[in-house]
């Protein structure tokens, strides 16, 4: 069975405005979400289609984070590296690094 995937593309020009982007995005009550690090981008999808999943939003900046928490201050649009999800007033991303990302691979060949 041969799915068709469609991929729209919002590229940032560094890993804080992507970051920012996600932070601005993030809903309500919810200061955790995960991001990608993989094959030299920092990247979020987001089903366009989620009924039929054949549509996703990649959200990307070059570059790359270590697995791990990391802790995004809006104000001062920056970031670093913690162990722990420690303040409700920040937001926290939790970066994955995945061995293989099937979709990500399409979206990166089609940039």
């Amino acid at each position: 069975m041969v799915v068709l995937m469609h991929i729209e593309y919002e590229e940032f020009e560094s890993v804080e405005d992507f970051l920012m982007y996600m932070a601005s995005a993030a809903p309500p009550m919810k200061n955790t979400m995960p991001i990608n690090s993989y094959n030299g981008y920092v990247m979020s999808f987001i089903p366009l289609s989620p009924a039929t999943g054949e549509t996703y939003l990649m959200l990307y900046a070059k570059g790359s984070l270590e697995s791990g928490i990391y802790e995004f201050d809006v104000a001062s649009k920056s970031f670093k590296k913690v162990e722990s999800v420690e303040r409700a007033d920040k937001i926290y991303f939790i970066s994955i690094t995945p061995k293989r990302n099937t979709i990500a691979d399409v979206a990166i060949e089609g940039l």
